[in-house]
């Protein structure tokens, strides 16, 4: 009988660029004080797991020791392939600076030259679960990582498009090499230290 590693992918919390609503992309800014208060408040309303991983960006850093310190678990487990999407020359830019030095480009999907291409970050994204899923083993564990990670596994395996909240995100199981979409969670739904989706990375 073949291992099957459960895995829930969950977005970190709230950003202090989140916040000034800047795109991110590989930036590292630290979580709010919201996003502190979001992972908190997750971490009781979660299921139990084994393990906890993480990106290796802060935010999803600190989202994912605040988690692990909560259900008890070891100390989360670094995958570097999951941080997010390289954006490069939208890094740090707000959706009207963007529109200012890029004209256009958000509203035709246009994309800038350094801009981390879709099949290669699907590719980092895929080694990273396929090697955590090996050290899970037969067990569950939450991954704490970053919207476009969530959404390039979700489009890859066929998933109806939905926003990414901070906190939310999909359960997915590889059994034997092969990658399966669960639910779709949400932690704070309901909770008044929610913000509303916006379309930052």
């Amino acid at each position: 009988m073949t291992a099957v590693a459960r895995l829930l992918l969950i977005r970190h919390g709230q950003s202090e660029w989140n916040a000034a609503r800047r795109w991110q992309g590989q930036a590292d800014p630290p979580l709010s004080e919201l996003g502190r208060r979001q992972a908190a408040e997750a971490a009781v309303r979660l299921e139990p797991v084994d393990v906890v991983a993480t990106s290796t960006l802060e935010r999803s850093r600190v989202s994912a020791q605040i988690i692990a310190e909560a259900l008890g678990c070891d100390p989360p487990i670094p995958v570097p392939e999951l941080i997010e999407r390289d954006v490069r020359e939208f890094s740090g830019l707000t959706r009207v600076q963007i529109e200012e030095q890029y004209p256009g480009f958000l509203e035709d999907g246009r994309r800038p030259p350094g801009w981390e291409q879709d099949d290669v970050f699907l590719a980092r994204v895929l080694a990273g679960v396929h090697r955590l899923a090996k050290v899970v083993g037969d067990r569950s564990a939450i991954v704490v990582t970053h919207g476009g990670v969530i959404y390039s596994l979700e489009a890859h395996l066929g998933c109806p498009p939905d926003r990414v909240t901070n906190m939310s995100g999909r359960w997915v199981s590889v059994d034997n090499g092969q990658l399966v979409a669960g639910e779709r969670v949400h932690p704070l739904e309901g909770v008044d230290i929610q913000v509303p989706a916006s379309d930052l990375l």
